[in-house]
């Protein structure tokens, strides 16, 4: 009985050194720290490897932080690195005594003989981090669970939104020097200098590219029209020309238009055969032998299409974080925006105006989240029709326009007169407007305003440049691969994972582009 009594204590004192060891001591990496600190002021060819891997949080000794800011402060001005001029950089930021004085600097290079192995030292350095950031995430979303008074979808939210940083690699900093935004912009600038002036996404349809430099990371792009007008084909057009000529990632997320619709309108506008023949499958041979031919880039394009219906903002967000670690999408694609809600918890109030307020507010945190380009299509209000002379859209025809104006970088319209029995365009000479759209830039934080004409093709639902002459579709084969069968369409659609969402058969309701 006295020994059980002697035990007890003990297994109580193990439990707590246990509990101390793996809740109440952070990661750490202290003599890491050391090492690659050390290496870095003997050996600036250390500096160059981690200089992109560590931050200066991702040290855990405050020491260690101060001395990695002076060292990066020195190699974004491109200045020596050694003992005496990290030194001289910590006196100048006042902070040499906080970062343990000269004898602490001296002891730090004396540990270390070379730089070999600094970057697996710093990577493991980076690890530690990381699972230090993880804890602090995972205490926060503890103790907010715990209140009773916390928004559940908020805080699916805020879980999802930090935990995708750290996926990344890249948390948050609370600010950046000037010093070290100028070296990102100059760097910005030279990489532009080398892509013919595009610093974005090149979106296929040169004037608008010469107008914008192509689409650009982190801005929110609203395209508006009227029913009819051919938003969906627009941005289909412009998601072929980026995912299939640039080869850059696109996500498009359709509320309106099955997954199967769309890739069948790519399918039209890439074979240059008509929808109605591939809505009705009554292709002849040579139809076939063209399809077969003419859809295999379109098979490997890094395109991914989620045709979920009534999708929430919240959702949204983590599908688009998801797409971007898994593919590095470069650019989202929402048709369209009146079609979103703002979460299932009733947020936004009972005002639908409100409700669009926070849809348009959180696209554009996502952009800025990505740094990609978010484009959401929007319908314009009846006003337009109602308009006895012009039927070209204004800034106030957008529906709910008040926030929408707002946060957008750039709000463009497409107008297309032939809708309206409108034969020649009203702003020169008896030009006649059939086959051609007008896309409309009436507001461009960055950038001029502009009216651009496109070439319209309604029943391949494409659009394309004006200048541009008639539709390639190549040479065709003298007869398909042996075996094939040549009323299977299905097997030339593209795999399934670069579609994402309803099968065949799900309902949708076009806004007359394209008769589909």
């Amino acid at each position: 009985m006295e020994q059980q009594k002697e035990i007890a204590p003990l297994r109580k004192e193990n439990k707590n050194i246990i509990s101390l060891e793996k809740g109440k001591i952070p990661p750490q990496a202290v003599d890491l720290e050391e090492a690659v600190l050390g290496a870095m002021m003997i050996d600036k060819k250390g500096v160059e490897e981690v200089i992109d891997i560590l931050t200066a949080d991702a040290f855990y000794k405050d020491s260690h932080r101060i001395i990695f800011e002076a060292i990066d402060q020195l190699f974004v001005g491109n200045q020596p690195i050694d003992l005496l001029t990290v030194s001289t950089q910590l006196r100048k930021n006042g902070k040499l005594d906080q970062a343990g004085g000269d004898f602490y600097l001296i002891n730090l290079t004396q540990k270390i003989s070379s730089s070999a192995h600094i970057e697996f030292h710093s990577r493991i350095i980076l690890q530690k981090f990381i699972q230090r950031s993880l804890i602090k995430i995972s205490n926060e979303i503890i103790e907010e669970s715990y209140d009773e008074t916390t928004d559940v979808f908020d805080l699916l939210d805020k879980a999802e939104a930090k935990l995708y940083e750290v996926t990344q690699g890249n948390i948050k900093k609370s600010s950046e020097t000037a010093q070290s935004l100028v070296a990102q912009a100059k760097k910005r600038i030279q990489e532009i200098g080398g892509r013919e002036g595009l610093s974005g996404l090149p979106t296929g349809f040169h004037k608008l590219d010469a107008l914008t430099s192509g689409w650009q990371p982190s801005d929110l792009i609203i395209i508006a029209a009227r029913p009819g007008m051919g938003k969906t084909a627009f941005v289909l057009s412009m998601a072929r020309n980026i995912a299939i000529d640039a080869n850059f990632g696109v996500a498009l997320f359709s509320l309106e238009m099955s997954s199967v619709q769309l890739i069948t309108r790519l399918i039209s506008s890439e074979t240059g055969l008509p929808s109605e023949k591939l809505r009705t499958g009554k292709l002849e041979q040579h139809e076939w032998e063209q399809l077969n031919v003419k859809v295999k880039d379109l098979e490997k394009a890094p395109l991914y299409i989620d045709d979920t219906p009534s999708l929430s903002i919240f959702d949204l967000r983590a599908k688009a974080r998801r797409l971007s670690s898994q593919h590095g999408i470069k650019l989202i694609i929402i048709d369209y925006l009146q079609l979103m809600t703002a979460g299932g918890n009733g947020k936004g109030g009972g005002n639908r105006e409100q409700e669009i307020s926070t849809i348009s507010r959180n696209l554009k945190a996502l952009a800025k989240e990505l740094e990609v380009p978010v484009i959401a299509l929007s319908q314009l209000s009846r006003a337009v029709e109602t308009r006895g002379t012009s039927k070209r859209p204004l800034l106030s025809d957008l529906r709910e326009s008040g926030a929408i104006e707002q946060d957008a970088d750039i709000v463009s319209f497409i107008y297309r007169p032939e809708y309206y029995k409108i034969e020649q365009w009203d702003d020169d000479e008896g030009t006649p407007t059939e086959g051609q759209a007008e896309f409309i830039v009436a507001k461009h934080r960055n950038g001029g305003l502009d009216n651009i004409r496109l070439k319209f093709l309604g029943k391949f639902g494409k659009f394309d440049n004006l200048e541009d002459g008639n539709m390639p579709f190549g040479e065709l084969p003298s007869r398909m691969n042996d075996g094939e069968d040549s009323n299977d369409l299905t097997k030339h659609l593209p795999n399934g994972n670069a579609i994402f969402g309803a099968p065949f058969g799900s309902s949708a309701n076009d806004d007359n582009d394209v008769p589909f």
